[in-house]
């Protein structure tokens, strides 16, 4: 079994850690590929910048497909364009931010999410009510740290995120933790030892629905919201996404 993990942003270095951890949680004989687009934004902090990380990152997913991955992942805990990659893949797509609700639900009554920046909590907020997870979330919280800064050890980031932590245990009431950016995945491990209670990745949860939902056979439905393209001209530097070799 291959899965593809597709890191949204240009940043191959994130991109080569989001692949240490899910090769790590990956089940044997499962087989990891992992990308990120040549063209777009190297991190992804908001709305604008989750609009032009799109497009690259479906052409990744296709990519990933033609080398054979069974299902994709998108590693960005927004789920940037993952309804987009949904229509077009023909195995299933997983973003890291729904498959870590999930699974925080599962173990625990409520949880609170904590995320990089206050520009990415309204984002995070409107997926859990579109994936109808809010209520089981006690609160979105930043811990006001650039993404990028996640890779410096000398930024005190993790000291920001534990210290965050700790508040969401005491004045939320939670019971598990997600955390909200995908470029947190090594930390969850070292977190949850020191707090004494769940911490989610949202890397290492969609790794493993991933291998689920392509044991079981099970595929996104192409029935309705997901349904291939349609076939039609696209202008510009998109003009390729047209193609039939494109939107088969």
């Amino acid at each position: 079994m291959k899965i593809c993990i597709v890191n949204p942003n240009t940043s191959a270095s994130m991109t080569k850690r989001l692949a240490a951890a899910a090769r790590a949680a990956a089940a044997p004989g499962v087989e990891i590929l992992a990308a990120n687009p040549a063209s777009g934004p190297v991190s992804i902090e908001g709305y604008f910048d989750e609009a032009f990380a799109t497009p690259g990152m479906i052409e990744e997913v296709v990519k990933g497909e033609a080398a054979g991955a069974a299902a994709s992942i998108i590693a960005c805990f927004d789920d940037t364009g993952l309804e987009a990659a949904r229509c077009r893949a023909t195995g299933p797509v997983i973003g890291v931010g729904e498959a870590a609700f999930h699974l925080a639900s599962l173990v625990a009554h409520r949880f609170s999410v904590v995320t990089t920046l206050s520009r990415s909590i309204a984002p995070i907020e409107t997926n859990l009510m579109k994936y109808g997870l809010d209520r089981r979330c006690a609160r979105v919280r930043a811990c006001e740290v650039p993404v990028l800064a996640l890779e410096d050890e000398a930024s005190g980031a993790r000291g920001k995120l534990s210290d965050e932590i700790r508040r969401a245990k005491r004045e939320d009431g939670a019971e598990a933790i997600v955390l909200g950016c995908a470029g947190m995945t090594d930390l969850a491990s070292s977190l949850a030892g020191e707090h004494d209670m769940p911490v989610i990745d949202g890397v290492v949860a969609s790794v493993k629905l991933a291998e689920s939902l392509v044991a079981l056979g099970l595929r996104t439905s192409k029935l309705g919201a997901y349904a291939a393209p349609l076939a039609k001209p696209y202008a510009g530097v998109f003009a390729h996404i047209g193609s039939p070799a494109f939107l088969r």
